[in-house]
């Protein structure tokens, strides 16, 4: 309910004066406020305004013997603050017009001053003892059609109908303890006549076309009106309660949600038909001849509802924000749905845990789907493609109720479409079902036409986001630390509905819920609740009866993976060996390219020489210089061989040129094998180490002797360091290919916010595969249930 909403209400002004011309309820009481602290009479003399006595007393102490009973005041009224009623109040300076109905109903004052009333205020402003006009005596004494809250109704009236240039805009006025809050309309040069074509006439939208002259207002005449102003009277919070702004921000959800809209609508109607004009008429004469006739005030108030449409409209109004519900209000044959969000009293209550500022990105940085206008004191679960819907009504009567609706519409082609578009949305819903699925079978886009049909659904308050329950219920639930309603009242309507079924009293059954988490393997509710698969029925209407009392918590599978002593000290020692081959291949290198320099640095040398030899040999003879062949070259002269020498010859050359061949291909072989093992190993230290940075950072960890004899935690392991992604990799050593595969794909959903059913959306897979990754890796995971 909304804790300081006190009353709504409805003023205008015209030629004749302000009035104010309906309110509701028809007593609005204010909450008592105290002036100092209460007396606590545990021990004589416990006062704890004593100070505040002794420093306003003007009576002088006397030395009595003390007796309980005077420390202990019957009336503590003086405790409580009161509107001052000794000083001048604002109410004074209006002129005060004499009351349209006779004052035969009160005593007339004498002039001797007989008659009169010690405990009416000297302003008439409702009680004098109270100054608010709500306690017991104000209502038997005070004139109910004269005074409202402690003021004058005409007071009211004067000060709520602002002037022109106050119109049009948001109003918010603080007195004492009340806060006025509407949208005054009146009229203005700019807004008395208005172009309306034919369709702004039915719609209120203007368009091109044919134009029409409507006026506004008549205020031409003693009869029309010049302002109209619906107000919502709130009690001022304590601004010490809340936190700073809140208090501000909690006004402007009012005005924007209720006064606003309300007044958006009775201002249409005033310029297309006269509506307000000919309401507040017909109220006005109601009550004055009511007054005139001495008619109690709640025999008004009760006829107003019968003869007049907007009465009926505040009155719900008011109650079903009292209650915490959907108003559901008529005005001029218009509907109209109002509502506030629901935690909006949230934020008068520092103690509590009040939500932040509307979040514009969720927590993966993608924009928040309810949007701005359901982001802010709603407490929404996220909108996302793994959750669920869960219709509040009975599914029959609301699956009827919109049919009939949808029969009796008048609706355009496009517009019957889409409500038969909604109706199959709404049939297939169930707990069952993720959002995806059901856009998947209807064939939906998720953002433009599931997320749209969710939201108005749920702003209806005609269903709520939960998280999928499996159709055999073995899901694990636990309970909320607050229930939303005593547990005396929810054990009436539980055992109401399900006690001719034999399910046991909800107390137990929440005992039995709340242990059993601490139960494994088998913690889930079909396997400690249900225990029957002919149950499974009567225990799925149990389960969606809680949830739609917010009796149940869904507990999700979440992952963290963990780097154990073992893996970390076989990671380290791999990184050791890669330091030595580094080092010794470095030395190598270094090796072979001094002796490359000094080789390199011979021949150049020799073969300078020999060519300026060779020169001056030329440059002599005139011609190039033979080299004569030594004499262990062998020549073959074939000609001078017989047939036979020929062949042997050929035979053993064939065969050395086979051995050489061989001995070639070996040695190519094995050049190839140390390229191959050279390849690995450098593709293994690029895969070890990434950058000079991260082998820094290598060094750094083992050098600094790092943290190998205890277990370490991945964080994130989508953005992990090169550290662990090797300890990720050692991880998956011996592993199937198949299996390193999956948990490639999937570990980075392992950090222990995303939960299972996030996992299988995002990663695509199902259940038993996720099952069977978990059961490889076991020795580096770490399981636990936590709500979404």
């Amino acid at each position: 309910m909304s804790e300081t909403l006190i009353c709504v209400l409805l003023v205008t002004s015209s030629a004749k004066g302000s009035n104010l011309v309906y309110h509701w309820p028809p007593s609005p009481q204010t909450t008592p406020r105290l002036a100092r602290p209460l007396p606590t009479n545990d021990f004589p003399g416990s006062f704890s305004d004593n100070p505040w006595r002794a420093a306003n007393s003007t009576d002088h102490i006397t030395e009595e013997k003390w007796h309980p009973s005077t420390l202990a005041p019957e009336d503590l009224s003086e405790y409580y603050w009161q509107r001052s009623s000794v000083r001048r109040p604002r109410a004074v300076s209006f002129s005060r017009q004499p009351p349209s109905h006779p004052t035969s109903r009160r005593a007339s004052p004498s002039k001797d001053g007989s008659g009169r009333n010690d405990d009416a205020s000297p302003f008439g402003l409702g009680c004098g003892r109270c100054g608010s006009g709500a306690c017991a005596g104000c209502v038997q004494t005070g004139d109910e059609y004269d005074t409202l809250l402690g003021y004058s109704t005409e007071f009211l009236a004067q000060i709520l109908c602002p002037q022109s240039s106050m119109c049009h805009q948001k109003f918010e006025l603080v007195v004492d303890d009340l806060a006025f809050i509407g949208h005054p309309k009146g009229q203005s040069p700019q807004v008395e006549e208005r172009n309306l074509t034919p369709e702004r006439m039915e719609r209120g939208e203007q368009n091109s076309g044919r134009t029409l002259h409507v006026q506004t207002t008549t205020g031409t005449g003693d009869s029309g009106i010049k302002t109209f102003h619906f107000v919502l009277v709130l009690d001022l919070p304590d601004p010490s309660s809340s936190a700073s702004g809140n208090i501000a921000r909690y006004f402007d959800t009012m005005y924007q949600q209720i006064a606003f809209n309300v007044t958006a609508v009775l201002y249409q109607e005033q310029v297309l038909h006269q509506y307000v004009e000919t309401e507040c008429e017909r109220l006005s004469l109601l009550r004055d001849e009511y007054a005139n006739r001495g008619e109690s005030f709640a025999d008004f108030m009760y006829e107003a509802t019968k003869v007049s449409s907007i009465a009926p409209a505040m009155q719900t109004l008011y109650e079903s924000i009292k209650k915490q519900d959907v108003a559901r209000i008529t005005l001029h044959d218009l509907p109209l749905e109002l509502q506030l969000p629901p935690h909006l009293d949230s934020l008068l209550h520092a103690e509590e845990d009040v939500e932040p500022e509307e979040e514009v990105n969720g927590e993966d940085g993608e924009p928040n789907a309810w949007g701005p206008e359901m982001s802010f004191a709603w407490r929404l679960p996220a909108l996302t493609p793994w959750k669920a819907l869960l219709r509040l009504d009975d599914e029959d009567e609301q699956g009827y109720e919109l049919y009939m609706q949808l029969r009796t519409a008048q609706l355009h082609p496009e517009e019957r479409d889409l409500a038969e578009q909604l109706l199959r949305f709404i049939d297939l819903a169930t707990v069952n079902l993720s959002l995806a699925d059901m856009a998947s079978l209807l064939d939906w886009n998720l953002e433009s036409q599931v997320y749209p049909a969710v939201r108005w659904l749920v702003l209806h308050r005609k269903a709520k986001v939960v998280d999928v329950v499996h159709q055999g219920l073995k899901t694990v639930f636990s309970i909320p630390q607050k229930f939303p309603e005593p547990l005396a009242a929810l054990s009436e309507q539980f055992a109401a509905t399900f006690a001719q079924a034999g399910v046991p009293p909800l107390p137990k059954l929440l005992v039995t819920i709340s242990t059993a988490t601490h139960t494994q393997p088998a913690n889930h509710f079909y396997a400690t609740v249900v225990r029957s698969k002919e149950l499974i029925p009567l225990y799925f209407d149990v389960v969606l009866w809680m949830l739609k009392h917010d009796l149940l918590i869904r507990l999700h599978l979440r992952i963290r993976i963990i780097a154990t002593p073992e893996l970390k000290k076989r990671v380290r020692k791999r990184w050791e060996e890669h330091v030595m081959r580094k080092r010794s291949r470095s030395r190598a290198r270094s090796i072979s390219r001094s002796r490359e320099r000094a080789n390199g640095g011979s021949e150049r040398g020799r073969g300078r020489g020999r060519g300026r030899g060779n020169a001056d040999d030329e440059d002599e003879k005139g011609g190039p210089v033979l080299e004569p062949v030594s004499e262990s070259r062998s020549v073959d002269y074939w000609v001078s061989l017989s047939p036979k020498t020929a062949r042997e010859h050929t035979r053993r050359r064939d065969s050395e040129e086979a051995g050489d061949k061989a001995d070639s291909d070996e040695e190519a072989q094995d050049r190839d094998r140390r390229e191959r093992d050279r390849e690995k190993t450098d593709e293994y230290d690029e895969e070890f180490l990434s950058s000079s940075a991260d082998e820094g950072k290598w060094d750094e960890y083992y050098q600094s002797g790092g943290n190998d004899n205890i277990a370490s935690m991945i964080r994130d392991p989508a953005r992990a360091t090169p550290l662990e992604r090797r300890w990720l990799a050692g991880m998956s050593e011996g592993k199937d290919p198949h299996i390193v595969r999956r948990f490639e794909r999937i570990h980075q959903y392992f950090d222990g916010k995303c939960s299972d059913d996030e996992i299988l959306y995002r990663a695509e897979i199902s259940r038993k595969i996720l099952r069977e990754v978990i059961h490889h890796y076991e020795e580096y995971l770490q399981t636990f249930l936590h709500p979404s």
